[in-house]
C-alpha cells in the first residue's frame, strides 16, 4: 500500500480498540484494490472514549475524514451525531458504518452532505448461518445481551424466521426499554420475548442457537464466558453457539460449546461480511472478500 498527500482516511472508532482486527483486512483490501485501479486510502483505528464522541465527529469532519466503522460502545449513541441514518439503522436502532457525504445508500437528496450511518451487521451475522441450514422456521434463539449487536441479531434472526427470539440482559429497566423499541416492527416484536438472567437457567434447554453479544470473553478477559460450565451443558444436542467475539479464537464460549458437543461459530466470518458491505459504501466497488478473509487467516496462524 502507498500512502501520500491525497490518501483519505478511513477507520474504525470503539473503545477500546486495540483489539481490532478491522485494520488488518481493510488495509489488506485497499492494497488489492490499488493493482486495478484508485484506491487511495488508509484504515485506522481510532479510541474515543465515550465522553469525546461529540468532539471527535467534529474533528473527522475537519480533517477529512471520509468514513469509519463503529464497535462498542458507540453503536447507538452516535445515531444522534449523525445527519441521515438508513431505514435499516432505524429499524435495528444502532450504526456500526459511516461515511461523508452524499452518496445514496441512505436515501439522502442528491446535493446535501454530512454524516450518513447504516448497519451492515445482519448482513455480516447471517453469512456463516445461512451455510449450516436452509431452514429457520423452528428455531428459537437466544441472545445473551442487550445493547447495539444485539439488536441487529434480533433484525437477522427475523429474517432467517426463526419462531422465537429472547434477549437475555441484567436491568429489567432497560430490558422493557428494548422490547417497547421493536414498537415500530409488529414482525419483530411478536416473536420476540427479553428475560433476566435469573430466568436464562430454566430456558437453556429450548435454544437452538445461542448467541454471545456482550463482550464478556474478549481480550485481554479471555478466561471468562457469559455462560457457565453447567449453563452450557442444559442446551440440546445439534444447538448452535454463536459468539460475535472473534479474538480470541476460540473463545471460552466457545470452548465450553464444544467440549458439550454444540456446533460453534465465531465472529470472525461476521466481521469480514459487514466490513465488505462497509467497504463497498466508502469505495463504490466490489470488494476483495477473499482477500480481506486471508488476511485474517494468516494473521491467526502466524500469532498462533
Amino acid at each position: 500500500m502507498t500512502i501520500k498527500g491525497t490518501t483519505q482516511l478511513l477507520g474504525v472508532i470503539g473503545y477500546p480498540v486495540k483489539h481490532s482486527f478491522s485494520p488488518l483486512m481493510h488495509n489488506a483490501a485497499i492494497a488489492h484494490l490499488q493493482k486495478t485501479g484508485p484506491a487511495d486510502y488508509v484504515y485506522l483505528p481510532f479510541p474515543i472514549h465515550p465522553d469525546s464522541l461529540k468532539d471527535a465527529i467534529a474533528g473527522f469532519e475537519a480533517i477529512g475524514l471520509r468514513g469509519f466503522n463503529i464497535t462498542i460502545p458507540h453503536k447507538q449513541t452516535i445515531i444522534p451525531l449523525l445527519d441521515d441514518v438508513s431505514e435499516v439503522a432505524k429499524a435495528i436502532g444502532a450504526v456500526n458504518t459511516v461515511w461523508y457525504g452524499s452518496q445514496s445508500h441512505s436515501g439522502r437528496r442528491s446535493g446535501e452532505s454530512g454524516w450518513c450511518g447504516t448497519n451492515t451487521d445482519a448482513i455480516g451475522f447471517l453469512a456463516p448461518l445461512k451455510a449450516l441450514k436452509q431452514d429457520w422456521t423452528s428455531t428459537q434463539a437466544m441472545i445473551l445481551g442487550n445493547g447495539g449487536a444485539s439488536r441487529a441479531v434480533v433484525a437477522a434472526c427475523h429474517q432467517l424466521g426463526c419462531q422465537r427470539i429472547s434477549v437475555v440482559g441484567r436491568n429489567p429497566e432497560k430490558l422493557a426499554w428494548f422490547a417497547e423499541s421493536w414498537v415500530n416492527s409488529p414482525d419483530i416484536a411478536a416473536r420476540l420475548k427479553v428475560m433476566t438472567w435469573d430466568e436464562l437457567p430454566a430456558r437453556l434447554h429450548k435454544a437452538d442457537l445461542v448467541v454471545n453479544a456482550t463482550p464478556v470473553g474478549m481480550h485481554p478477559d479471555i478466561d471468562a464466558s457469559v455462560l457457565s460450565d453447567q449453563e452450557m451443558g442444559l442446551l440440546p444436542k445439534g444447538a448452535i453457539a454463536y459468539d460475535l467475539i472473534y479474538t480470541p479464537r476460540p473463545t471460552k464460549f466457545l470452548q465450553q460449546a464444544a467440549a458439550a458437543g454444540l456446533t460453534t461459530v465465531d465472529g470472525l466470518e461476521m466481521l469480514i461480511q459487514q466490513g465488505a458491505a462497509a467497504l463497498e459504501i466508502w469505495l463504490d466497488r466490489p470488494a476483495p472478500v477473499e482477500v480481506m478473509r486471508r488476511s485474517l487467516l494468516d494473521y491467526l496462524a502466524q500469532s498462533s
